[in-house]
């Protein structure tokens, strides 16, 4: 089993930042691909950045040169350095891992105030 424990999110003025974590416990393999995903109101999930086993990374286009994927495999924690926040990257923000069935965290929220 995967646990997935979010952290980070708060409020923050429009051109801050933010750095999200990902606490990982149970099965976690270091080739799993783990990523961020956000979901608006009334709308699906959608990917904000992915990262493999072998570090290749991908970015939705929205956020791409100002959000980086990360993480520690020590640490077993996977990260989301956001910057240059805009008003419309505000809502909840969620960990996953990658598997035949998926596994997500609870969520964390991001509020971006112009």
């Amino acid at each position: 089993q995967v646990q997935l424990v979010e952290s980070g999110g708060g409020l923050v003025q429009s051109g801050g930042s933010l750095r999200l974590s990902c606490a990982a416990s149970g099965s976690i393999f270091s080739r799993d691909t783990m990523g961020w995903y956000r979901q608006f109101p009334g709308k699906r999930r959608e990917l904000v950045a992915s990262i493999t086993g072998s570090d290749t990374t991908t970015y939705a286009d929205s956020v791409r040169g100002r959000f980086t994927i990360s993480k520690d495999n020590a640490k077993n924690t996977l990260y989301l350095q956001m910057n240059s926040l805009k008003p419309e990257d505000s809502t909840v923000y969620y960990c996953q891992v990658r598997r035949w069935h998926d596994y997500w965290g609870p969520g964390t929220q991001v509020t971006v105030s112009s």
